[in-house]
């Protein structure tokens, strides 16, 4: 839906809203007029029902009114007179059409100093919880949300098994855009496998946006900060499926929203305006090599030759920190190791045991059909990719059959035009184009990890709309049952070892508990 959509459909929800409690609003001494009047309606009702006038914030915040709506049905029968469990019932299960029964055929007086003290322990129990997952949400949504890593694509940085706060807040806070979700889970809800959203079955490949009438259009608070080249960056993956990473197919889109695609951490190695090329598999930017900062370490894969049949892989691996396995490539034993950071390179390398070690290098022009754009005239691979320019909003580039490939996704996906080739034209939206101007920024996503990431040289650039925040915290990490304690409390960017702050913390808690329960001794004895 639209902007102007949305403000029509609001408007009627404001005459269904005062159609059905105008009455009601005049036993609580009020106007009726004032029930149809749009967010003053929803201020004046926080005072008929005894509530604070920040919950009317609560009613326009996306997920979280999902929540705040059958609460606020509930209370308003509540304040007159109707608090029967069946009350509470039918006001839910009707959708908050319980109250044009009140409005029109009940005989109810208002409760104007009504206890709002829950009556049982469960009801007390039912409203601490609510209140909790209202919170949660508006933090999870607006603020911080917890994060996996569950691939090595940024090894050595990042590890299998760190749970991170990523910042929703640094690049400004992405309002969601699919209004009928479960709060805080993502796409799917856990152990039952369903889709967490609201969302339309029929769905089309290619050239076609995703369709949901209960969609919000894009909008983002503003941030503090800019992404800067080298952050490190979550973000939702812009070719995404609806199955799952092991069926991924960079070149066939299978339509979700934006807000439920995926969610990916990797590297933003460049950013809008850059122009971008990969050599030997190395990033280079405006012609030079991209300098990674010191806690990043590359990693590529190389072939390992052993002297002996003694040779242990497993032991080495563990022993030189290599990130990802191996395997026996043929007869005579030549190993493949498929991530090895430089460091541990400079050390394999002369140990006794190994005859030679080679790198796992693509040869340039040998073309890659699973790497962008897909197309049979872009002989790149991993290794030797680009030069490509990264799109940046207001910037208008010349466009031609030669360069449509690597922005075709551009212009029809992520700005939504219509794109059509005709012979030697391009139309886009019915007119013929040799330009065009982004609407948007663009970013370049890669793991540090090389060989072993897929990432954008799969599927292009990610626009800024599917940026989803910045990891700022390690607040626990694990290595299967073991815990990494040197990586609890840690920060993700800045520069040496990361520092814990773990005992810091556990210090402030415990000097917490202490001085409420002091506190709470106190006010007991006064």
């Amino acid at each position: 839906m639209t902007l102007p959509q949305w403000f029509i459909f609001i408007l009627i929800i404001q005459v269904i809203h005062g159609l059905g409690t105008w009455k009601l609003y005049i036993k609580a001494g009020r106007q009726a007029w004032e029930a149809f009047v749009p967010v003053y309606n929803a201020v004046v009702l926080m005072k008929i029902i005894n509530r604070p006038l920040w919950w009317v914030i609560l009613l326009f915040l996306p997920i979280v009114n999902l929540i705040m709506f059958p609460v606020i049905w509930v209370e308003t029968a509540r304040s007159f007179g109707k608090n029967q469990t069946v009350d509470t019932v039918l006001a839910v299960v009707t959708l908050g059409f319980y109250n044009y029964y009140l409005n029109y055929a009940a005989d109810v007086t208002y409760m104007d100093k009504r206890s709002l003290t829950p009556r049982t322990a469960a009801g007390d129990w039912i409203s601490s919880i609510l209140f909790a997952i209202v919170a949660a949400t508006i933090v999870h949504t607006y603020f911080i949300q917890p994060f996996t890593i569950p691939s090595s694509s940024l090894e050595k940085s990042l590890l299998v098994g760190d749970f991170l706060f990523v910042s929703k807040f640094h690049y400004g806070a992405r309002v969601p855009m699919t209004t009928v979700a479960a709060p805080m889970v993502h796409d799917t809800i856990p152990g039952l496998g369903s889709k967490s959203y609201l969302f339309d079955d029929h769905f089309e490949e290619r050239n076609t946006s995703w369709k949901n009438k209960l969609q919000l259009p894009y909008l983002r608070f503003p941030g503090f900060e800019n992404i800067e080249r080298n952050d490190i960056v979550v973000f939702n993956q812009p070719a995404d499926t609806l199955l799952d990473m092991n069926n991924f197919k960079p070149n066939r889109n299978y339509y979700k929203p934006i807000d439920k695609k995926t969610n990916l951490v990797k590297r933003c190695v460049g950013v809008a305006g850059d122009t971008l090329e990969v050599r030997d598999g190395f990033v280079y930017i405006n012609g030079k090599k991209n300098e990674l900062p010191d806690r990043a370490h590359l990693q590529f894969s190389y072939y390992v030759q052993p002297k002996t049949n003694q040779f242990n892989p497993q032991y080495l691996k563990s022993r030189y920190d290599i990130t990802d396995g191996f395997g026996i490539i043929n007869k005579n034993n030549t190993y493949y190791f498929s991530a090895i950071s430089d460091k541990a390179l400079a050390s394999f390398k002369n140990n006794p045991n190994v005859t030679s070690i080679k790198p796992n290098i693509q040869e340039k022009g040998l073309r890659d059909p699973n790497i962008f754009p897909h197309d049979p005239a872009y002989n790149w691979n991993v290794d030797f990719f680009g030069p490509l320019y990264i799109p940046e909003a207001g910037k208008t580039i010349a466009i031609n059959l030669e360069n449509l490939p690597i922005y075709k996704r551009v212009i029809s996906e992520y700005e939504g035009n219509d794109l059509k080739v005709q012979g030697n034209q391009i139309l886009i939206n019915g007119e013929v184009a040799t330009n065009y101007t982004f609407k948007q920024n663009y970013y370049w996503m890669m793991g540090d990890n090389r060989h072993n990431s897929i990432d954008a040289r799969a599927w292009g650039f990610v626009p800024f709309d599917h940026v989803v925040g910045k990891p700022v915290f390690i607040w626990m990490s694990w290595d299967g049952a073991k815990a990494r304690w040197d990586r609890f409390f840690t920060t993700v960017s800045g520069e040496g070892k990361a520092t814990s702050f773990l005992i810091p913390f556990l210090i402030l808690l415990a000097g917490y508990f202490g001085f409420s329960k002091w506190r709470s001794h106190k006010k007991a004895n006064n």
